[in-house]
Parts: C-alpha cells; sequence; structure tokens
C-alpha cells in the first residue's frame, strides 16, 4: 500500500514533512496548500507538488501573482488518504469537520490542544497504540525532545520528579516580526505547558516546566533536572540513551559550546535546510548526585518533529507493525544516526 499524502499548510513544518515524504517507499504526496503565493508557494510548485489553495477565496491571489493552482483544498482531500495539517497553531481544529465530512484521517501538528486527536503521537513510546487511529496529533518540538530523554529514564529507572526549564527562542529564523529584540521574557503562567503535554503521551511520568523566551532563532534549550527512583551513573544514563539514533550527543569539549555550533554541525552533516532532527544533548553537562539527575538538550524547532510525522503516518495506516522497522527506515531516509 501507498499512502496519499496531502500537507495543508507548506510552511516551516509543511515543507519538511512533504520532501520527508518523498523519500519513503510507502507513501506520496498528492498535494500541498497555501493562504499566500509567498516564496514557498512557488518553491512548491518548482519542486513538483501539486498546488492547491487553502480556500477558494484565496485563488485570485494565487492568480493576480501568477501562479495557476489545482484547486482547493476540497479537492485535494479527495485525492487524499490523510491531510497532515501544518497550518499555524490553533488553526488545525478550524479544520477537523472538512476533514471528517471527506473522509479522510488527519495528523496535526503540536501547536493543536491534545483534547483535538485520539493520540498524540511520539514513535518511541506509543506507535502501536496509534495503530489504526484516524486522527492523531504529532505532540511539539519542545516535548518531543522531553519524550525522547525522558521516556527511557522512566521506563528503566522510574521517575520521582523532573524539573524542566525550556529557553525558548523567540521566532523562527525567517521570521522578521517577532520578538523580543533585546529582552529576555519569562513564561508567566506556571507550569508551561510543556509538562502537561509530555503528560498526553505518557500521563503519569511527573513533570514541572517553566518557560523564558530569549532573543535568538536558531533552537530551543532545555535544563533538566531528574529525581530518580534508584541511584545511577552519568555513563549508565549515556548508555540508555546511546541505543536511541533520536539522541545525539554533542560535546563542550570538543568545542560544540552553544546552540550555534550545533547548528554549524547540521550544516557539515550536509543536511537538508541544515536540520539537526536529533535533540542534541551535552554528554560532558550530564552527570548525577545520589538520584538526581541533571542535563542540558537542544531542540532544532523546524526540524525534530518531522521524522515523527513520517513514523505516524506508517502507525495510522498499519503500514508497519513494529515501531522500529518504521523508524528505522525513516532514519535512513533522513540520514539520523550517521
Amino acid at each position: 500500500m501507498t499512502v496519499k499524502v496531502a500537507i495543508n499548510g507548506y510552511g516551516t513544518i509543511g515543507k519538511r514533512v512533504a520532501d520527508a515524504v518523498t523519500l519513503q517507499d510507502d507513501m506520496t504526496i498528492v498535494g500541498v496548500t497555501k493562504t499566500r503565493p509567498t516564496y514557498e508557494a512557488w518553491r512548491a510548485v518548482d519542486n513538483g507538488f501539486k498546488f492547491f489553495a487553502a480556500d477558494r477565496e484565496f485563488i485570485p491571489r494565487f492568480e493576480d501573482a501568477g501562479l495557476s493552482v489545482e484547486g482547493t483544498l476540497d479537492e485535494l482531500l479527495d485525492e487524499a488518504d490523510v491531510v497532515v495539517d501544518c497550518t499555524p497553531g490553533k488553526h488545525g481544529a478550524n479544520y477537523l469537520e472538512k476533514y471528517k465530512a471527506a473522509g479522510v484521517s488527519s495528523m496535526y501538528q503540536g501547536g493543536e490542544k491534545a483534547d483535538l486527536c485520539d493520540v498524540s503521537f511520539n514513535a518511541y513510546i506509543n506507535y502501536k497504540e496509534t495503530m489504526g487511529q484516524t486522527n492523531v496529533r504529532v505532540v511539539s518540538c519542545n516535548t518531543t525532545g522531553l519524550c525522547r530523554t525522558l521516556y527511557p529514564l522512566y521506563r528503566d529507572v522510574g521517575i520521582v520528579n523532573t524539573i524542566a526549564t525550556m529557553i525558548r527562542r523567540s521566532a523562527d529564523p525567517w521570521d522578521s516580526k517577532k520578538g523580543p529584540i533585546n529582552a529576555i521574557e519569562p513564561v508567566l503562567k506556571v507550569p508551561s505547558h510543556h509538562g502537561p503535554d509530555v503528560q498526553s503521551v505518557v500521563p503519569d511520568l511527573p513533570i514541572q516546566t517553566i518557560a523564558v523566551k530569549v532573543p535568538t532563532t536558531i533552537m530551543h534549550l532545555h535544563t533538566v533536572t531528574v529525581e530518580l527512583k534508584e541511584e545511577i551513573s552519568a555513563e549508565r544514563v549515556k548508555e540508555m540513551w546511546s541505543e536511541y539514533r533520536r539522541i545525539r550527543f554533542v560535546e563542550g569539549g570538543k568545542g560544540i559550546k552553544s546552540t550555534a555550533q550545533i547548528m554549524e554541525l547540521a550544516k557539515d552533516l550536509q543536511r537538508s535546510r541544515s536540520d539537526m532532527f536529533e535533540i542534541a544533548v551535552w554528554s560532558d553537562g550530564v552527570f548525577t548526585v545520589g538520584k538526581q539527575l541533571f542535563y542540558c538538550q537542544a531542540i532544532h524547532q523546524e526540524a525534530d518533529v518531522v521524522p515523527e510525522n513520517i513514523d505516524c503516518i506508517r502507525a495510522m495506516f498499519e503500514l508497519e507493525s513494529d515501531p522500529q522497522v518504521s523508524i528505522d527506515k525513516t532514519d535512513k531516509s533522513l540520514g539520523i544516526g550517521i
């Protein structure tokens, strides 16, 4: 079976998911949408994707810009098995009934509320529970990062409590409209939404989170303190994490002391768009005191959810029954672990 995939919202995440789908042998892109004739709309056409307007009212915008469209989202849904909703946060909920009426499965990103969907997905944690589901949310970049490093500890050692601080980028690199420009801005809602979002995947994982927004665009940084149920060495923790390709160790002792240098590493790896799909953990910053574990990790907010989207499609359509087989295929196609 080849799953026919529509992308509603060919932006930061949508274009990356579309490219990742084209690298798979069991799914294909049948079309993408946008609301405005941005450069990304032109790139979609240049990349050979069938291009649709998100709604009929937007067609004149594209025609005035000299960009022809195949039709609207309604016509695109007629060709698809699943629509991956990559519209801006909180917009996906507005499309839910349209997707249902069209009889297509739907996937959403972490900007949507957890109760919109039957499952909040992470490939390492609940692939099998997602099999056969028809509407699923892939959790956010920060939640994906926390799930990847916390879940092995939760499963194999046990967690009493987690306190994590999200030091958040202020905007994506292309976004010239957001800030702060010269300030550090605390998120005054405590706990931040990240902890409850982790619990949408692992309900009884104890976690509290707080967030701070800083004037950078390239990555998020997490500082994490975990109280474990038993004493364990830092080396043992790193051994556990080393079993997961979507966790990549970096070392300050080898010159990677900042998020900027991690992104430079992604360039040196010759990744498409310089994407770092893995969660970067400083191996020389992992240490334990008794049952307390401390570490820092960096999240490329544009990229870490991309492999999760691919595995989610496989789970929904039961293309692979073994989650590790799907993860291996996805990782190989994206160069993860290289």
